[in-house]
Formats: C-alpha cells, sequence, structure tokens
C-alpha cells in the first residue's frame, strides 16, 4: 500500500520553461517511489501528448484531459467522452465567433483551423498543430476534451454552454472544454476509488485556474511560485516557480523526499 499521492500538473508546474522535464524532477518522481509515495500525473494535456514525460519520468498513472479520461498502472480505467450533437451546436458557435475548435482524445489530435490564435496557441504549450479537419470527423472518433481559441469570450462560451459543458480558461489564447461537471477532483476522485486508495494522504502541485478543483479536494495542496494570483490562496503551501526548484522544494516541505 502507498504511504502517500501525489498528483502532479504539467505545464508551468512539473515542466520547466520548454515544456520539457527535466533531470532534478526526473529524479525527484524516483525519491517519491523509494519513500513509498505513488506520483500521478494530473493534467489537461492527453496521453499521446505526453509519452516522452512518462518515459522520463517512469509515471504510469495519469488523470488527463482535465478529468476526462484515467489511466492506472498504463492500463485506462475510465473516460468520458462529449455528445457529437453537443460539439455540433458548439462549432457552430465557434465559427459564428471567428474563432476555432481542437478535437482530442487519447490518440491524437484534430483542429477545425489554423487560426492565428490556434497557432499562438500551441506554440504556448511547444506543441505542433494537428491536421484540419472537418464535422464528420467527431462523429466519427471518440473526443475526450476540447479547446476553444478565443482571448475574451469565456463569458459568452459559459452563458450559452454552461448547462452542457465545463469551460477552463487555461491559456492567454484559448479555453478548454470538458464534459459538464468533470474536472481534474472528479478524474482524481474517480481513479482513487477505481483503485481503491482511498484513505491515503493526497498531495497535489498546480498553478491554473483549472488545477483549482484539484486543489481544493486534495488533503495539501501545493501552489507554484508562478501560479496565477487567483490560485494561490487555493495553496496550503506556496513553493518556489516551476524554473527554481518548485517541485523539490514543495516536496521536501512536506518531507516526501
Amino acid at each position: 500500500m502507498y504511504k502517500y499521492l501525489v498528483f502532479f500538473d504539467l505545464d508551468r508546474t512539473l515542466f520547466d520553461e520548454n515544456s520539457k522535464v527535466n533531470d532534478e524532477v526526473a529524479n525527484a518522481m524516483e525519491e517519491i517511489r523509494k519513500h513509498g509515495g505513488l506520483p500521478v500525473i494530473s493534467t489537461g494535456r492527453n496521453i499521446f501528448e505526453i509519452k516522452d514525460t512518462l518515459e522520463k519520468t517512469k509515471i504510469d498513472s495519469v488523470v488527463a484531459a482535465n478529468g476526462d479520461f484515467g489511466m492506472l498502472r498504463e492500463k485506462e480505467v475510465f473516460s468520458n467522452t462529449i455528445d457529437p450533437k453537443i460539439i455540433d451546436q458548439l462549432y457552430d458557435f465557434v465559427e459564428q465567433h471567428g474563432n476555432t475548435l481542437v478535437l482530442l482524445n487519447q490518440k491524437r489530435g484534430a483542429i477545425t483551423n489554423h487560426d492565428e490564435l490556434a497557432i499562438k496557441a500551441f506554440k504556448h504549450v511547444h506543441a505542433p498543430l494537428p491536421k484540419i479537419v472537418t464535422k464528420t470527423y467527431w462523429h466519427e472518433n471518440p473526443i475526450n476534451m476540447m479547446v476553444v481559441t478565443n482571448t475574451d469570450l469565456d463569458t459568452e462560451y459559459e452563458d450559452a454552454f454552461g448547462d452542457v459543458l465545463t469551460f477552463y480558461r487555461n491559456s492567454p489564447y484559448s479555453i478548454d472544454v470538458v464534459v459538464h461537471g468533470v474536472s481534474k477532483a472528479t478524474g482524481i476522485k474517480q481513479l482513487i476509488d477505481t483503485a481503491g486508495l482511498r484513505g491515503i494522504p493526497t498531495y497535489a502541485f498546480g498553478d491554473g485556474n483549472n488545477d483549482i478543483p484539484m486543489l481544493d479536494y486534495v488533503d495539501h495542496p501545493v501552489v507554484m511560485g508562478n501560479g496565477l494570483s487567483n490560485v494561490k490562496p487555493h495553496g496550503e503551501f506556496i513553493t518556489t516557480k516551476n524554473t527554481d526548484h518548485g517541485i523539490v522544494n514543495g516536496l521536501k516541505h512536506f518531507n516526501l523526499i
């Protein structure tokens, strides 16, 4: 049985400024395991996007797609998908506002247009632009999460679709979109319940809006020094920046390594 569970966001948390895991962080994951803990990635990214990260950290358990997909010891344990009819409606709204829709599952990504904001959004997370697709794509492929490009239409999307989808502003150029009511917290709960890991102390590291439910759910939340100002009140401890030994300092604060 594990002594503790630690959930890590990736971008601007476990990752460095180049969206990579450095040697110090990879070594810290091994130290967690040596001390009886289980490191788990909890991210808005999807499995196909983080294969190098999983290999370097030797982490095999993930809450992906902002809580819409869960993997324990390399095996899928749950997967929430978005109704294609709802995607049709969202796509029409996206087109009306001159935005672009990104569609993601655990195997690949797709996009409806290569607009300026899409280019900026993917560059922001050091990821390549996916191929352009049409409406038939999401009727033939399961979609775990989506991304909508825009800079300031949070309220408009929430007002139009907040009863059927959940939105997280996670970039200056885009909003993450998941199944209604889903979050990193619901994903973590589902993973813990499925794996029979209840009653074990939980810790989490994060920095952004989509991390708030996770930080509020675990026993001991840690916010990165570079975290958003509205996220920091949700932390029990504010560690240093992700580029200034933030992961190691946070783990040491709680004597986890």
